[in-house]
């Protein structure tokens, strides 16, 4: 009995020492280091909170060491299988990817816990979309950032899409100013003067770009007013995020200041305002890339070259800069090139001038299609969300119209009973009325029609670009193909497909891009069909003078996508076969003209090879003639081929 009860008691105070240890570790007090903090967390969810809760996690600790922490709980998760922990740990190691600077690593994290959305919950949602938003932004993938505000839209976590700060990232910095007015002065009440701070800061960066630097520096001093203020209210407190924020965003301001100085030729009062906003937001941001950093540095550099103060400049521009942006590059390669320049060294200075060279002839290419293209995206965008706030206003305008009509005529009635002895005269005044709401009526009703119409053609210009972005898809998904297939003759005829689809997709780009959607402007779309086989075909492609006489000649899209084919078809046939020893004299003739009436002439002719002896007995089991034979049907006319001396021809009329 002794026994047991002695081995109750041991067991007894083992349990009261676990259990005492165990509460000792819950409750592990916090001290002031965010990153051994983090570590003292028990759960993984507590990390997660704790780490997006924190003001200022890289204040002893890099970037970089956080991201090995991150990364050693992350391999842990996956060891054990917790695929809980396994998406917090992945979200905030696409966080610290972020504020690296590495947008893609962040991007690409993201995007994997985003196919598994439906199982998170709001709050992780609230992150995961957040930090999406910004990388799609410092990637300028504007498409993408606003189906993502859409979402966040959908699930209530705004009250509507922004655009403003897309527009001035496309170039557009009054329209981004004006709708950033409109949208953001109704958030926050007059007495806010943190919110007051940012609003007049970002009005000053949108006048700043637009080269506006007199009129911002005024938006940016009366922003640090506000700022100055908040900070000075000692009557209202402030949480260590929030001291944070103001202190950092005085930085940011004092920055801008310096920049508006520089650009009006103040380079001596703009330094101190550089160099004052760089020490604020690192003191305030610790470990995080920041483009005002890398700005304002660039802009320093700038100060002291225009000062003559070359020892400076050259200490700023050799400084440690994380330049993740083509245009801090360019400008850092501008700068270089410029102290070489002013200093004797003329090589070095070429030499930096030819960098940004090479890297504007990379970019120049496809920038001012790309930025055309995101700018109408974008626009499109807009447009339709426009469109469904102004059908929510219009239908809230109609019942406040059903309701006024409702309320006249019980008022009508009222006065009518109470006033029966000018009955008559009271029935000409309710007539009157009667005719002024009618005639709104009839004017709303117009108003309506009209923008009926505006609608569909809009519509229409979208059918067209959805087509022509499908097509495009089609390609690529051939191009993959063609990538996985061995056999010649199946990557031949994949490349024929192709140039097939691309030849559509053409004919609907060129519609959307046109005012009118009825006609096709063939002129500008056979250069643009050439210039597209020709990118498939380059082996001697380039050596071909081809010339195209159809000025002022339109087609509409059921006569445009024959003639695209046919054409499609007649010039690859030359690129690949009426050229063999890549002459340079080779021609190519395309020729379409109006007749009399409604009919058309069309030729084609290459001075080539020819076409061989036994072409009609080939016609049956080649594609490409099967192919314009049953397109020439679909013009209502037949295909006819002159055989020449020197290369072939090819006609026919058409209505």
């Amino acid at each position: 009995m002794k026994k047991l009860l002695g081995k109750l008691l041991i067991f007894s105070m083992l349990c009261m020492f676990i259990g005492v240890k165990a509460l000792a570790q819950d409750s592990v007090p916090l001290v002031d280091d965010v990153y051994l903090n983090f570590k003292n967390q028990s759960q993984p969810k507590e990390r997660f909170s704790y780490f997006f809760g924190s003001a200022n996690r890289y204040k002893q600790n890099s970037a970089y060491d956080w991201l090995d922490v991150v990364n050693q709980y992350l391999n842990e998760a996956i060891k054990t299988k917790d695929s809980s922990a396994i998406q917090h740990y992945m979200l905030m190691q696409s966080q610290v990817y972020y504020d690296l600077g590495d947008y893609d690593k962040s991007l690409a994290i993201s995007t994997e816990l985003y196919e598994t959305k439906d199982k998170l919950n709001l709050d992780f949602k609230s992150k995961l979309l957040g930090l999406m938003d910004s990388t799609y932004s410092q990637l300028a993938l504007y498409a993408e950032q606003i189906d993502i505000r859409k979402e966040k839209k959908d699930l209530g976590l705004t009250d509507d899409i922004a655009f403003y700060d897309i527009y001035s990232n496309l170039g557009l910095h009054r329209k981004a100013m004006k709708d950033y007015i409109i949208e953001v002065r109704k958030t926050f009440p007059d007495d806010d003067e943190f919110s007051l701070a940012k609003y007049h800061n970002n009005i000053g960066n949108y006048l700043r770009l637009d080269n506006s630097p007199s009129v911002a520096l005024n938006k940016y001093k009366e922003a640090k007013g506000h700022l100055t203020v908040f900070l000075n209210n000692i009557t209202v407190a402030k949480t260590e995020n929030e001291l944070i924020s103001a202190n950092s965003l005085m930085g940011v301001i004092d920055g801008n200041i310096g920049k508006c100085h520089s650009q009006l030729g103040d380079y001596e009062i703009a330094i101190p305002f550089l160099e004052s906003g760089i020490q604020q937001i690192s003191e305030n941001s610790k470990g995080q890339y920041s483009e005002d950093i890398v700005e304002n540095t660039l802009e320093i550099a700038n100060c002291y070259l225009r000062l003559e103060n070359y020892e400076k400049a050259v200490e700023y521009l050799s400084s440690d800069l994380n330049l993740t942006k083509t245009q801090h590059i360019l400008k850092r390669n501008r700068l270089l090139s410029s102290y070489y320049d002013k200093t004797g060294d003329y090589q070095n200075s070429a030499a930096y001038l030819k960098r940004n060279m090479r890297i504007r002839d990379s970019i120049d290419v496809n920038e001012s299609e790309l930025r055309t293209q995101q700018l109408a995206t974008v626009m499109g965008r807009d447009l339709a969300n426009t469109q469904a706030m102004f059908e929510e206003q219009k239908k809230n305008l109609e019942l406040q119209r059903l309701e006024m009509t409702a309320q006249d005529e019980k008022i009508n009635l009222v006065f009518i009973s109470l006033v029966f002895t000018l009955l008559g005269f009271a029935g000409l005044v309710y007539a009157y009325l009667k005719s002024i709401k009618n005639q709104r009526l009839i004017a709303e009703q117009k108003h309506i029609i009209e923008n009926s119409l505006i609608e569909k053609d809009s519509l229409l210009k979208e059918i067209h670009h959805r087509v022509k972005n499908n097509l495009q898809m089609v390609s690529s998904l051939l191009s993959l193909q063609t990538k996985n297939t061995r056999s010649k003759a199946a990557i031949e005829a994949l490349e024929e497909g192709k140039s097939r689809v691309k030849a559509m997709a053409l004919i609907h780009q060129k519609l959307y891009q046109n005012d009118d959607l009825s006609v096709i402007e063939m002129q500008g779309y056979i250069e643009s069909l050439i210039n597209s086989v020709q990118s498939v075909y380059k082996k001697g492609g380039h050596n071909i003078n081809i010339t195209i006489d159809a000025e002022g000649v339109e087609l509409d899209i059921d006569r445009a996508i024959p003639f695209g084919l046919m054409l499609n078809e007649l010039v690859s046939n030359s690129f690949k076969y009426a050229f063999p020893h890549d002459e340079e004299n080779g021609k190519i003739y395309i020729h379409i003209r109006k007749q009399n009436g409604q009919e058309g002439f069309f030729e084609y002719t290459d001075n080539g090879v020819g076409l061989p002896e036994d072409t009609d007995e080939r016609a049956q089991s080649s594609m490409g003639i099967r192919l314009m034979n049953r397109l020439a049907n679909q013009l209502q006319t037949n295909l006819n081929v002159d055989r020449t001396s020197e290369g072939v021809r090819f006609w026919f009329n058409f209505k």
